[in-house]
C-alpha cells in the first residue's frame, strides 16, 4: 500500500484541549474525517487527495495521537475527544460538517453527532465501535498488554521490525492484505506514540479510558439523529461485526444507506478508497440535494 500519495497541508490549531494537528485540502464544505485508535489523519489521505475538489477535507489528529499536543494531564476519553472536535471547529469557524469516521474514531463521531447535531450536515459511520460493544473483544489482549506496562516495548519493537505490525498477532487482522502496508505508513502511524515518555503515557492513558459508558450515555440523542447518515461496513472485520452496521442504521433516523464491503476489514478506507470514496460522493450530494429542498 503505497504510502506517497499527497496528503494536503499539515496545519494546527490551539484549542482548550490542546493544540490539535491535522491536515487540509480543498475547497468547499468541510468534511471532517476521524480516524481511531494507534492511527491519526494520515489514515485519510487517500479521501484528502481524491474528495478535494468538491470538499474541503480535513483530517484531524486525536487526543493522544498524531503530532496533536496536549498537557499532561488533558483528558484523552472518547467523550473528551468529541469535546475537543467541537473546539476544534470554533476555531476555525466551521458551522457545520459532512462527519465521517472509522473504528474508535466512529464512535466519537457519533458521540459528536449526538451532542451537536447542528453542526452535522451529514454522517458516515464506517466500521466502528457502537452500542455496548467498546471495547471488542478480540481487542482486549491489546488493552490488557498495555494496562500491564507492556505498551512502550511493543511499539518500540513494532517499529524496529514492521513485519510485527503486519502479523496476526498486531494489525494483521485489521487489513486485507497487511503485506501491502508500506513501512512509511506503520512509521506515521506508529512514531509519534514513542516520541517521548508522555506521548505514550497519553496513548496509555487513552486506551485506559475504552468504556461503552461512552456510547451508552448518548443512545437517546443518537436516536433523535436526523441527519442524512450513511453507513458503510467490511464483512470481514474481526472487531465489528457487521451486525453493528445493522443496529446503527435501526438506531439513527437519518440514516438512509447502508452498504456492506464484502471481505473489507476495519481499514478499508486505505484499501478499498476508490470505492469507498464513491459511496462518499454519492451520499454528500444526496444530503446537499436535501438540505436544499
Amino acid at each position: 500500500m503505497e504510502g506517497n500519495t499527497p496528503s494536503g497541508m499539515q496545519r494546527s490549531v490551539q484549542t482548550r484541549s490542546g493544540r490539535i494537528s491535522y491536515m487540509e485540502q480543498g475547497t468547499g464544505p468541510v468534511a471532517l474525517f476521524v480516524h481511531g485508535v494507534l492511527l491519526n489523519g494520515y489514515l485519510w489521505r487517500h479521501q484528502l487527495a481524491n474528495l478535494s475538489d468538491i470538499r474541503r477535507c480535513i483530517a484531524v489528529d486525536l487526543l493522544a495521537h498524531g503530532d496533536t499536543e496536549i498537557a499532561a494531564d488533558q483528558d484523552v476519553s472518547v467523550t473528551a475527544n468529541a469535546k475537543m472536535l467541537a473546539e476544534f471547529l470554533e476555531a476555525l469557524h466551521i458551522d457545520q460538517v459532512d462527519l465521517v469516521g472509522n473504528d474508535s474514531g466512529g464512535g466519537i463521531a457519533q458521540i459528536f453527532a449526538a451532542r451537536y447535531p447542528e453542526r452535522v450536515r451529514s454522517l458516515t459511520l464506517t466500521d466502528c465501535d457502537a452500542h455496548d460493544n467498546w471495547p471488542p473483544e478480540a481487542f482486549k489482549p491489546f488493552l490488557a498488554m498495555a494496562a500491564s506496562g507492556g505498551l512502550s516495548g511493543t511499539l518500540n519493537a513494532i517499529l524496529a521490525d514492521k513485519s510485527i505490525y503486519r502479523s496476526p498477532q498486531a494489525l494483521g487482522p485489521a487489513y486485507e492484505h497487511p503485506e501491502r502496508v508500506s513501512d512509511e505508513t506503520i512509521e506515521k502511524y506508529l512514531r509519534p506514540f514513542v516520541g517521548s515518555e508522555q506521548r505514550t503515557r497519553d496513548l496509555q492513558r487513552f486506551l485506559a479510558a475504552f468504556d461503552c459508558k461512552h456510547t451508552l450515555a448518548i443512545e437517546a440523542q443518537l436516536k433523535t439523529l436526523n441527519a442524512p447518515t450513511l453507513i458503510v461496513w467490511g464483512t470481514d472485520d474481526v472487531y465489528f461485526d457487521v451486525k453493528w452496521s445493522q443496529w446503527l442504521a435501526d438506531n439513527i433516523p437519518g440514516t438512509q444507506r447502508r452498504v456492506e464491503f464484502e471481505g473489507a476489514r476495519i481499514f478499508f478506507p486505505e484499501e478499498r478508497r476508490e470505492e469507498f470514496n464513491q459511496e462518499l460522493r454519492k451520499h454528500w450530494q444526496v444530503a446537499q440535494q436535501k438540505a436544499a429542498s
